[in-house]
């Protein structure tokens, strides 16, 4: 009987809640980051971002939104693409454009796997015909992404570069898409200052301390991608008024159009979020637009998770809605940041 009771006990006792009372200084009284978050370091990691290989591959949204039996339409870098399922679930891309009379095969029909114009009749089922030449396309499980050599201008890739993520089979993941007045690099600068979060989304962090920078103070931090070009930080997800869950992560950069935010300790880590910059209209347009796609993939290695797991499509729907709070400023930055190096009054 002690013994048993003794094992019971000594479960319990392994178990530490992920809530932490925070007794930190108001929005107000906060330490300022505005000395250490240096024009001229973040614009260093932009410009290393930029000059790395995307394989001209682009994001075109949530793997679980194209779904089977209808085409689905999508505009990345000002070209017109077409995605649909084969009855095996594969994906098949191509230009948007009939090539007989020009229909949008975004209002097509699916008939069996093979895309059928409504126009005319005309009916492709993925390979070349008649002038159409499919793009390739990959589907990772979590994002669908379509190569654009003619947009891309780079050495093609097979594939394209996903960053590491916690094995899908004990996470859960959402993803949230919208669309900013801006170019991919206003999205991408967003994300590499790390010491805007506690100013400008006290909702949801608090206590944010950059760990290290490169160029910066302390040793650059290594997140899985960028040759350890990384910002590592401290800081604290607000859950609620006072309790917080505190985490180490790290932002890096594996390709230009894309940032990830690693957890590297505390709760949840392993699991990440990506950001994606997906151009919509073509490169040096006078009114850029570009979609983000966030994709959150979440892990733990709590044994409650899989409660979590069970529950992921009633979870989907708030965490896209968490994403979609803090894009609401970040695309309000993205763009504010567009329109002054639009017009010269950029700062530096």
């Amino acid at each position: 009987m002690t013994g048993h009771g003794g094992g019971r006990g000594a479960r319990a006792a392994r178990w530490t809640s992920p809530l932490r009372l925070r007794r930190g200084p108001g929005w107000a009284d906060q330490p300022p980051t505005w000395r250490e978050a240096r024009p001229a370091l973040i614009a260093d990691a932009l410009k290393r971002a930029k000059a790395r290989p995307s394989g001209n591959w682009f994001v075109a949204g949530a793997s679980r939104d194209l779904t089977p039996g209808r085409p689905h339409g999508r505009t990345l870098a000002g070209t017109e693409v077409v995605l649909w399922r084969a009855p095996d679930g594969a994906l098949r891309a191509g230009p948007g454009v009939c090539p007989h009379l020009g229909a949008p095969l975004r209002d097509s029909r699916v008939v069996c796997g093979t895309l059928v114009c409504q126009w005319h009749g005309m009916a492709l089922d993925g390979g070349p015909f008649a002038g159409w030449e499919p793009f390739p396309v990959h589907d990772d499980g979590v994002l669908v992404w379509v190569r654009l050599d003619a947009a891309g201008g780079e050495e093609p890739l097979e594939r394209p570069v996903i960053p590491v993520r916690p094995d899908p089979r004990g996470a859960v993941e959402a993803v949230w898409t919208g669309v900013g007045r801006c170019e991919p690099e206003d999205v991408v600068a967003n994300r590499l200052d790390p010491w805007h979060g506690a100013w400008f989304h006290p909702y949801s962090f608090v206590d944010l301390r950059v760990v290290s920078a490169p160029g910066g103070r302390g040793e650059p931090a290594g997140g899985g991608e960028g040759d350890g070009d990384g910002f590592e930080v401290e800081v604290s997800f607000r859950v609620a008024g006072r309790m917080v869950v505190p985490v180490r992560a790290v932002f890096t950069a594996p390709e230009p159009r894309t940032v990830v935010m690693h957890i590297t300790e505390g709760e949840g880590a392993t699991s990440v979020v990506e950001t994606h910059a997906t151009p919509l209209t073509p490169e040096g347009a006078a009114r850029p637009r570009t979609a983000v796609v966030e994709a959150v993939v979440a892990a733990s290695g709590r044994r409650g998770f899989a409660l979590a797991r069970a529950a992921a499509p009633a979870l989907r729907p708030l965490m896209r809605r968490a994403a979609g709070r803090l894009w609401r400023d970040d695309l309000a930055y993205a763009e504010r940041r567009w329109e002054l190096r639009s017009t010269g009054r950029f700062p530096g």
